[in-house]
């Protein structure tokens, strides 16, 4: 992420994804995939399977600086996260 993007996100941005994934129990909300929680042991996973199972917190309006609830959604960083932003191109 460049320093311009990430200056279009909340100072906060890092507490309020925490608690988006948390909230999701770190589950994808799309697929239901179990994802990393930061405490897990990744041994014995591969680099694809480690960015596969990653959690990332989605804006469905594409805007950093909207962060109301209903527009964040935690998503896994495999199909889920790549199909959304397919759908919108």
């Amino acid at each position: 992420m460049t320093s311009k993007t990430r200056s279009r996100y909340s100072s906060n941005w890092d507490t309020i994804a925490l608690e988006v994934k948390s909230k999701s129990d770190w589950k994808c909300t799309r697929c239901g995939i179990q994802c990393l929680r930061p405490t897990d042991k990744r041994d014995g996973l591969n680099r694809r399977e480690r960015s596969i199972k990653t959690l990332v917190v989605h804006h469905w309006n594409y805007l950093p600086e909207d962060n109301r609830v209903e527009n964040l959604a935690a998503l896994c960083s495999g199909l889920c996260r790549i199909h959304v932003v397919e759908v919108l191109l």
